[in-house]
């Protein structure tokens, strides 16, 4: 078994510190009880049931009830003839909505939920290191992840940790390694955020079977200079841990990501005009991944507001079919528009949650032509509009988009209108383009 040199050992014990505050076992720093060092530990696992099951009896669970939940949710972190990407999905869907559970025969089921998602701090978050893990064969070595994050006795995070003179991307290789067949996989089927940093280039993070180069760089402005320490602070508190795992995590037709800092505080900023009902512009720049931003939002309402409905429009066939991919891709149904009156039985259908269409269904572009025709759409014998509408107006910097917005706002007068945009907004339609949805929510 290889001995961890000193200056990493410096820089674990330093995050350790920032986590815990100290190793007494109490819940300290920001926010991480100390676990221990389970080097050799006997019987290390993803799921520990001795931490799991106090909390779950906690929470008021009864002991039946308590075992048959973690027999199920073991039973779901098993990878057994499944892919680690399959297993780790069905994995984070039990984490994350629960699983029902029935007390006796002919009684009604209990959803036990093994993580409370709103209050942070009502969870039991530990940090155990070196923690030892037997390998698949039994001719593989044992791995030791650096640092495992625990939250209830579940292994929800990992890091690897390297002296400042040796890149990151060691960890990020060792971290992918651990992940191979013939050694520790089955530990990953619960892990959700994976972490690999220094002390000269803070941490890189990725969800699991990320390649190498597609490990992300966290970007927010801090007071804290030391870059490892910043991205400690800044990733591992626990409310904004727990955050990006249940709200910023999508399994995108094969790959699970997470989201960017772009992505995520474009999210964030259009919550809170959501709160306020104000519309504005998500200017993004292109690659930037504006269509996840477009499914955590549509995620966050669908799931916050019980009559929120969500109505994307483009402006040509293939961003459309683009839609409906990225939002099939990533588990949602969406209806796509077929015509105008197809599109108005769409938005007539409370079980719609996710509509698409392209902004021809509302009428030709020409403006002598529009009035008529939305006369028509809204005159068909067709059920009024249902729900609390949010409209996400892909490629708003458009020219188009000025007309469009007032023609919807005719068929969905209530609407909160947002525009996304890969786009600058040239003078000539900026003025347009923001009186119309309003101020920007979020820039590059």
């Amino acid at each position: 078994m290889s001995i961890i040199g000193e200056a990493e050992r410096r820089a674990q014990i330093r995050v350790i510190d920032l986590l815990c505050g100290d190793k007494s076992g109490s819940p300290g720093g920001l926010g991480w009880r100390y676990l221990g060092d389970w080097q050799t530990r006997e019987g290390n696992a993803n799921i520990e049931e001795e931490l799991l099951r106090p909390w779950l009896l906690k929470r008021g669970y009864g002991p039946e009830i308590v075992t048959q939940a973690i027999t199920r949710l073991k039973r779901e972190a098993r990878i057994d003839g499944t892919k680690l990407y399959e297993a780790n999905q069905g994995f984070y869907e039990m984490l994350r909505y629960g699983v029902a559970v029935a007390p006796g025969p002919g009684e009604a089921p209990v959803t036990v939920r093994f993580i409370d998602w709103s209050d942070p701090a009502a969870n039991d978050a530990g940090v155990a290191e070196e923690v030892a893990i037997k390998g698949k064969e039994a001719k593989a070595w044992n791995k030791r992840p650096d640092l495992v994050l625990y939250v209830n006795g579940i292994a929800l995070g990992t890091v690897e940790l390297k002296k400042s003179t040796v890149g990151v991307g060691e960890g990020i290789r060792q971290t992918l390694d651990n992940q191979r067949p013939e050694f520790i996989r089955h530990f990953f089927t619960t892990v959700q955020i994976t972490f690999a940093g220094n002390d000269s280039e803070g941490l890189r993070y990725a969800p699991i079977q990320t390649p190498q180069p597609y490990w992300l760089a966290w970007k927010e402005e801090s007071e804290i200079t030391a870059r490892l320490d910043r991205d400690v602070n800044q990733m591992m508190a626990p409310a904004r841990f727990l955050e990006l795992i249940h709200d910023f995590t999508l399994f995108d037709g094969g790959i699970k990501k997470i989201a960017r800092p772009n992505q995520y505080f474009a999210v964030k900023a259009a919550q809170e005009r959501v709160r306020r009902h104000e519309g504005g512009i998500i200017w993004q720049t292109q690659g930037s991944g504006k269509s996840l931003i477009m499914v955590m939002l549509a995620r966050w309402l669908r799931e916050t507001l019980p009559d929120a409905r969500i109505l994307v429009v483009t402006d040509r066939k293939e961003l459309d079919g683009q839609i409906q991919d990225v939002f099939g891709n990533t588990g949602d149904k969406v209806r796509r528009a077929r015509s105008g009156n197809d599109l108005m039985a769409a938005l007539a259908d409370p079980t719609d949650r996710v509509v698409c269409s392209l902004v021809h269904k509302f009428g030709k572009r020409e403006e002598n032509e529009m009035t008529e025709l939305i006369s028509d759409i809204q005159n068909a014998k067709i059920g009024a509009p249902v729900g609390d509408f949010y409209v996400f107006i892909d490629e708003a910097h458009r020219t188009q988009s000025g007309k469009l917005a007032r023609a919807m706002r005719q068929v969905l007068p209530e609407a909160m209108f947002i525009g996304f945009t890969g786009t600058p907004l040239l003078r000539s339609d900026k003025e347009t383009s923001l009186e119309t949805f309003g101020p920007y929510i979020g820039k590059p």
